[in-house]
């Protein structure tokens, strides 16, 4: 029992040396920041570090939804990657979702004619729960009531 113990002890410390960084790199400073929060939830922040990441961002309190209060959110971010190319993203989040727009973000492909005709028909076209036919007293074979004792 201590062996199965000792060897768990030594398996666990293995693998959180392996897990660590390998290499220890000097923090990056941050040039420029400024932060404001509003008692209504409200808040605006941005940040410049020197190694080429900004950020800013707005919040403001929107009207609450079914699952509470929220935030509405507009910010953009950049930073430079690997390849020493900037990227930049533009996002709005809000009861929508997140919806970030940048230069680098796949675009989906356009809605195929034929679906579009079939979304403006069913939209037309549509019976709400409350519209739709109530479905009908089965016709099925009902037996007699017995007619014991009479």
């Amino acid at each position: 029992m201590k062996c199965v113990v000792l060897a768990l002890t030594l398996s666990a410390l293995a693998a959180l040396s392996a897990a660590r960084p390998q290499q220890q790199k000097e923090p990056i400073a941050i040039v420029r920041l400024s932060s404001d929060v509003q008692p209504d939830g409200g808040f605006v922040y941005e940040y410049e570090t020197a190694n080429g990441i900004k950020a800013e961002a707005r919040g403001q309190p929107s009207a609450a939804g079914p699952e509470g209060p929220a935030i509405a959110v507009q910010g953009q971010f950049a930073f430079v990657a690997d390849d020493g190319q900037t990227y930049s993203v533009q996002y709005v989040a809000d009861e929508n979702g997140y919806q970030p727009q940048g230069a680098h973000l796949p675009v989906p492909p356009p809605i195929p004619e034929a679906i579009l005709r079939s979304l403006e028909f069913n939209a037309k076209n549509y019976r709400g729960e409350d519209e739709q036919q109530q479905p009908q007293q089965s016709q099925a074979f009902k037996p007699a009531r017995p007619a014991f004792g009479r």
